[in-house]
């Protein structure tokens, strides 16, 4: 799909809501499209929609090794509820036992390179072999969610992956989002409840206070520039 055609399929699904997003997608990539979720409030919403779209879309999440035990939780309740086999990538343990080693256990918080090599291993890499096969994928990508994030459109060219990015939700405030989640009974993760917005690992996040940028307790440590892991990063 080249420039013109993301351009063409964009101007056709503005005016769509999600849900009829998540289904024309679904059918435009048939068996060649699948959601990567973080298991975060957007990609729960996705899910509940793709469980009403097409179950054959599949759900993939990435297990870090360093997860809260809430989101645990939250895969399990998920796959029961929906009835689904949600797919979790692992990153490689030799490349992790040879980072820790070399460069500490908590590495990350020593300097920005040392962060982004640590989610490269145990994110961007696995990401890449679930990202196999596919000709597009879904993210539940909001502009509201970052300075890093304002300008996304609904259909992106994701040059690091060679993929179509669908970011169904792109326009969504956070209130919409939590209104759809009880209106539909989506199973969430309980951290959203105690001042986590934005969930990732155990160590790299925490809760934010009222007046703060909803991603604010995302490597809160680091400039908010530099505050991606590398999975949403233009090419």
């Amino acid at each position: 799909m080249d420039s013109n055609e993301i351009s063409q399929l964009n101007s056709r699904l503005k005016n769509y809501n999600a849900q009829k997003i998540v289904d024309e997608v679904a059918m435009l990539f048939k068996n060649k499209i699948a959601l990567a979720s973080s298991m975060g409030a957007e990609d729960q919403v996705l899910t509940d929609m793709i469980a009403k779209s097409d179950k054959r879309v599949p759900v993939f999440t990435l297990d870090t090794g360093r997860l809260f035990p809430e989101t645990y939780d939250l895969i399990d309740r998920t796959s029961k509820k929906y009835k689904i086999q949600i797919q979790i990538y692992f990153p490689n343990p030799a490349d992790i036992e040879k980072m820790v080693n070399e460069k500490g256990i908590n590495l990350f918080y020593d300097n920005v390179e040392n962060r982004k090599f640590c989610c490269k291993l145990r994110k961007t890499d696995p990401l890449k072999r679930a990202f196999n096969g596919l000709d597009a994928w879904i993210c539940g990508l909001r502009s509201e969610q970052s300075v890093t994030r304002q300008n996304i459109d609904i259909v992106e060219w994701d040059e690091n992956n060679k993929l179509i990015k669908i970011n169904p939700l792109a326009k969504w405030s956070n209130k919409e989002l939590f209104e759809y989640i009880k209106k539909n009974r989506v199973p969430y993760n309980v951290l959203h409840d105690k001042g986590y917005p934005s969930i990732g690992c155990q160590p790299c996040t925490r809760a934010i206070t009222e007046g703060e940028d909803i991603r604010a307790g995302r490597w809160w440590w680091e400039n908010p520039e530099t505050k991606e892991c590398g999975l949403h990063k233009k090419g």
